[in-house]
């Protein structure tokens, strides 16, 4: 087991929690407030829901597009949320990153050692050439999209190719890859049963990265029975808007904690 799912493990057990809260700043949904009676709105926002919510997570997942839009602000307000998650908490780049050879080296760079990720989401469109360079980095994990959660997943993913779907055929070649380095996966909340199909495939060793909880309306119950190993771990369950924007109101991040606690308890409910 590599030092990443042994991290990973620590901090779902020291938290007794399988959730993985996403990182947005959206100029829309914040809290308007922020705005008028903070010198650094973005900031206070993450900021002050990672120190609510800390003690009920085993991860957080920085959506980089949305600081991405912000320029060199953005770059600034994403160093300043990362430095702000506790290091014994999995920080998890959202960016589908992946390029041919080099290209792809400096994306794993960029992710593992200049924004300091344990994690990353890759795409494995373009085979192992694109991938290994993110799996040289021994103690980080790579999740690999295979089954996502938008309603188009099956317009490629479902594809049959010798009576197999596609996703299958992806996930079988991931687990082939799992000598080069960790390989997690990418598996929606949104289809249970591929959800199940793909851990009976994958093996209790291999960490899922399941979003599609909340406004996408996964089934909680399903995702923690198909979606954990026989421990019950493994699973990182994510939610973002249900969570970072329960309220628009000065009680913002006191409303993310009521609802990562709601969320936590009830996938311990099924564990």
């Amino acid at each position: 087991m590599s030092s990443f799912q042994e991290r990973l493990i620590h901090s779902m057990q020291k938290n007794n929690s399988l959730v993985c809260v996403g990182l947005d700043i959206d100029e829309e949904k914040i809290p308007p407030f922020l705005f008028e009676s903070s010198q650094d709105p973005f900031v206070e926002f993450t900021t002050s829901i990672i120190d609510e919510t800390k003690d009920l997570v085993c991860a957080y997942k920085p959506n980089l597009a949305f600081y991405e839009a912000l320029g060199s602000e953005g770059d600034r307000i994403l160093r300043k949320t990362i430095a702000r998650i506790p290091k014994d908490i999995i920080v998890i780049l959202d960016g589908k990153r992946n390029d041919i050879g080099n290209t792809a080296k400096k994306y794993a760079q960029a992710l593992f050692e200049e924004l300091h990720g344990d994690a990353a989401t890759v795409n494995p469109y373009l085979g192992i050439d694109g991938v290994k360079p993110f799996l040289d980095y021994s103690d980080k994990c790579s999740f690999l999209l295979c089954r996502t959660s938008n309603p188009s997943a099956r317009d490629f993913q479902d594809l049959q190719i010798n009576n197999e779907a596609l996703y299958i055929k992806v996930a079988k070649t991931i687990k082939k890859w799992e000598e080069f380095g960790c390989c997690g996966l990418v598996a929606g909340a949104t289809y249970p049963e591929e959800l199940r199909t793909l851990r009976k495939l994958m093996g209790d060793n291999s960490p899922f990265l399941i979003p599609g909880i909340g406004k996408q309306g996964g089934d909680v119950e399903k995702t923690v029975k198909y979606g954990t190993n026989e421990d019950g771990e493994l699973a990182v369950i994510n939610s973002s808007r249900n969570i970072i924007y329960a309220s628009t109101g000065e009680d913002f991040a006191e409303a993310a904690c009521k609802e990562t606690t709601w969320l936590r308890d009830i996938i311990n409910k099924y564990r």
